[in-house]
C-alpha cells in the first residue's frame, strides 16, 4: 500500500487502537491478542493501529514490539490495515519504523519524542528523519512534546511526501484551524485527543470528520453508532449517548492519571475480551471503580 492510498483510507471511517494483551505476569499473550483482533476487525474501523498509546507502547521491549506487530498484521491482513505506532528517541523510532515496514505494516503513528524539551527546529528534524528511513506512510502525532507548528508541518510535507497523515491530541483549536487552513488536503487529518468522542462534533466543525476510538475496544457496536451519529449529524443520537455512557464514564476515567488506558482494559475484561493488567508506571481501576464500568457498559446492551 503507497502513502497515497493509505491517506485515503485514513481520511473517513472510524480508527481504533487495540489493547495490547499481557498475561498475569506481564508478558505479551498473543494468543489472546489474536482472539481480540478476530473479534473487533470486522465491527468497521477504517484501520487500526497496533502498539499504540493505548497498546502501551511505551512499556513494550523491542523483541515484544516485533512480536506485537507481526501478530496484527498476519491476523489482519485480509480483514484491515494495520498501521503501528513508532517512537522514544529518533534512533530508536528509526528502528521501530523499519521494523514495522519489514513486518508489513501499511503505515505508522509517529508518538512523542521521549521525554526531553526541544525546539520546533529540533522536533521537526526527528519527524523528518523517521519519515525518511522508510517508504511507508507516516501520521505524526501532536500532543505533549510534540507541538508542531503549521508552517513547519508545511514544510515537513514539503520534505516528506510519505508524510501523510496529521493526528491532533491537543485540543488547541486556534491551532487545528491553522493547520488545516494551511496544508488543505496535503493530509488525513484525526481526531486523536483521550475519549475523542466527547470532541468529535466539535472536530467534524472543524473539518476534521476522522478520529480513533479507544472503547471500540469494548463496546465496539456503540463506537461504530456514535461515529455514524456524528457522520449524519444525528445530533439528539449523539447526545444521549454522551449523556448515558461518556460523561459517566468520563468521571471514572478522570480519577487517576494514565486509567484512560487503564479503563480500557478493564472494559475489555467486562467485554469478555480480558487482556490482562497495565504495565507499571500505570495501575489498574479499583475493584469499587471497575464495577461501575460494568454497570454503565451493561446498559449500552449487546455488542
Amino acid at each position: 500500500m503507497n502513502p497515497q492510498e493509505l491517506k485515503s483510507i485514513l481520511s473517513s471511517g472510524l480508527l481504533s487502537f487495540p489493547v495490547t494483551d499481557f498475561n498475569a505476569q506481564g508478558d505479551f499473550h498473543r494468543a489472546g491478542y489474536i482472539k481480540r483482533l478476530e473479534w473487533l476487525a470486522p465491527y468497521g474501523a477504517t484501520a487500526l493501529f497496533a502498539a499504540g498509546g493505548t497498546g502501551e507502547f511505551f512499556s513494550l521491549a523491542a523483541s515484544e514490539y516485533s512480536e506485537i506487530i507481526k501478530t496484527a498484521v498476519d491476523t489482519c491482513e485480509t480483514s484491515v490495515p494495520i498501521l503501528a505506532g513508532v517512537g522514544g528517541s529518533t534512533r530508536q523510532a528509526i528502528e521501530y519504523a523499519q521494523e514495522a515496514e519489514r513486518l508489513g505494516a501499511k503505515g505508522l503513528l509517529l508518538l512523542p519524542h521521549y521525554l526531553t524539551e526541544a525546539s520546533q527546529d529540533g522536533v521537526a528534524a526527528h519527524v523528518e528523519a523517521v519519515c525518511k528511513s522508510v517508504k511507508i506512510g507516516v501520521v505524526v502525532y501532536n500532543r505533549n512534546v510534540c507541538r508542531l507548528t503549521a508552517p513547519l508541518l508545511e514544510r515537513l510535507a514539503e520534505r516528506c511526501p510519505n508524510l501523510i497523515g496529521y493526528k491532533d491530541g491537543l485540543g488547541d483549536i486556534e491551532l487545528m484551524v491553522s493547520i488545516r487552513r494551511r496544508l488543505g488536503d496535503r493530509f488525513s487529518y484525526l481526531g486523536g485527543l483521550p475519549t475523542a468522542e466527547v470532541y468529535a462534533a466539535a472536530y467534524k466543525a472543524l473539518g476534521v470528520p476522522v478520529y480513533s476510538s479507544a472503547v471500540f475496544n469494548f463496546i465496539p457496536k456503540t463506537a461504530m453508532d456514535f461515529y455514524h451519529a456524528i457522520a449524519r449529524e444525528d445530533h439528539a443520537t449523539v447526545g444521549k449517548i454522551i449523556d448515558d455512557f461518556f460523561l459517566p464514564y468520563l468521571d471514572i476515567r478522570n480519577r487517576k492519571a494514565g486509567y484512560a488506558v487503564s479503563i480500557v482494559k478493564a472494559g475489555a475484561k467486562i467485554a469478555g475480551y480480558d487482556a490482562g493488567p497495565v504495565r507499571a508506571p500505570l495501575t489498574d481501576l479499583t475493584g469499587a471503580e471497575y464495577e461501575m464500568l460494568a454497570a454503565l457498559i451493561d446498559k449500552q446492551g449487546a455488542q
